[in-house]
């Protein structure tokens, strides 16, 4: 089960290795994690739901949240969009699957004079 094509890993590779770390261990796995990533991205299930052939799915959401936090991915699409490798660049966010708490859109609660609300 491949989520990249050789090429785009390729791309995606050479992205990894300009913006990490030079002290970093190598991975184990290395493109069956980042395949399990992207598989989890392009899908939008829970992390528990990566198929087996990509790897623990714990591995894959333990570095898909290290680098988030650390802002290796940022990284990685400022470094493939200066590349001329736009289409692995592009990021959206669907903000359909964004959870907010009620109280996060700033209404305010108004008390009508009838007891109702």
């Amino acid at each position: 089960m491949a989520e990249l094509t050789d090429e785009e890993w390729a791309a995606l590779k050479e992205a990894l290795d300009a913006v990490r770390s030079r002290r970093r261990r190598p991975m184990k796995d290395e493109r069956q994690t980042i395949e399990a990533v992207v598989w989890r991205l392009r899908n939008g299930a829970k992390w528990r739901a990566v198929p087996p052939e990509l790897g623990p799915w714990h591995r894959a959401a333990n570095l898909h949240a290290r680098w988030s936090a650390l802002g290796v991915w940022e990284r990685v699409f400022e470094h493939l969009r200066d590349t001329a490798h736009a289409d692995l660049g592009e990021v959206m966010l669907d903000g359909t699957s964004v959870r907010a708490h009620q109280k996060a859109a700033g209404a305010t609660r108004t008390v009508h004079p009838r007891g109702g609300r």
